[in-house]
């Protein structure tokens, strides 16, 4: 025993003899006094790593292996705009050039012209090769009349799945498929008590069906948000594609039985289009959006593997109650 608390006996230990070390609280929080100290001195004094593990060698290292992995294949990515999609459709741009082909689906429920940023940054600016679909009229079709917040997640992938096999139908042979997982999707989507199919239900981890054919890229699989964030400024991309403030879902399913395709207006972007957000004048994550002039709303939040709670929005903020 090396340490203890009020309330353990046992806070850390190490083996007499052999090389076991093992701390009962949480050195990654924010909260915990020296905790990158303690996970530092694990790293580097026990475990005698060396840093040189950097983003520029990770962003070299993932070309190469994307190089190898592909060949001389042509390489689709289904691209959303958000942080994790364009790092990665970035990092494989880089790699494979114009083998590369990114689709982008507008499905009516982005933020105000939010389809037209995402064009001019990647088609415009960066030079990706980008198909932009507009497909806002297709999905609120489907959307009608729908209020159960997870059927339409279910709905909107669904469509989405259809819109991208359209296109890749007619790009001709495509082989391999770059989706921009994270290792929290991976964790998430393989738990110890199953695949955590409520909250992975709109996600990218196994999104595509198999019939589909193609083989998966995922150069960013082993990293957390704020490391791929890091990579995407080592390879340039802007604090606006960085700093993107993550949207619900797919979209803002709780909007479309209102049929308001960009419900969600330019303050839903966050600090930046405010002038507030945090010091830097990046979006701050947990920025609300309102649905302003639409009938009541439903959404939903997370807990574990559920979704259990759901609100009833109306455009007055003390309108809001959960249910």
């Amino acid at each position: 025993m090396l340490a203890h608390t009020g309330n353990s006996p046992y806070a850390s230990i190490r083996h007499r003899e052999r090389p076991f070390f093992a701390v009962q609280f949480h050195p990654e929080v924010i909260h915990t006094p020296q905790g990158k100290a303690i996970l530092a001195n694990f790293v580097f004094r026990i475990a005698k790593c060396q840093p040189t593990w950097t983003m520029r060698s990770f962003v070299e290292s993932s070309v190469a292996r994307i190089r190898e992995q592909v060949g001389d294949g042509r390489v689709l990515c289904g691209l959303s705009g958000g942080v994790d999609s364009s790092v990665a459709a970035a990092l494989t741009h880089r790699a494979v050039g114009e083998r590369l082909i990114c689709v982008f689906v507008d499905n009516g429920l982005l933020r105000m012209h939010e389809a037209t940023q995402v064009v001019e940054t990647f088609g415009k600016h960066l030079g990706l090769n980008l198909i932009a679909v507009d497909a806002a009229q297709r999905f609120m079709e489907k959307l009608a009349g729908v209020a159960d917040p997870e059927r339409k997640r279910k709905i909107i992938g669904e469509e989405f799945i259809r819109v991208f096999e359209g296109e890749a139908a007619r790009l001709g042979r495509m082989d391999y498929l770059v989706q921009g997982t994270l290792y929290p999707d991976v964790i998430e989507s393989v738990s110890v008590k199953g695949p955590s199919a409520t909250i992975k239900s709109h996600h990218n981890v196994g999104g595509l069906p198999e019939k589909m054919g193609f083989t998966l890229v995922e150069p960013l699989r082993e990293l957390f948000k704020d490391e791929v964030r890091e990579v995407g400024k080592e390879l340039g991309l802007s604090d606006a594609v960085i700093w993107r403030q993550p949207f619900p879902g797919p979209g803002w399913p709780s909007a479309a039985s209102a049929t308001l395709p960009g419900a969600a207006g330019p303050s839903a972007q966050g600090g930046r289009d405010r002038g507030g957000g945090d010091p830097e004048g990046r979006p701050v994550p947990g920025d609300l959006a309102g649905v302003c002039g639409a009938p009541a709303v439903r959404t939903v939040g997370v807990m574990g593997d559920e979704r259990p709670t759901s609100m009833w929005w109306r455009c007055a903020p003390s309108r809001a109650r959960t249910a």
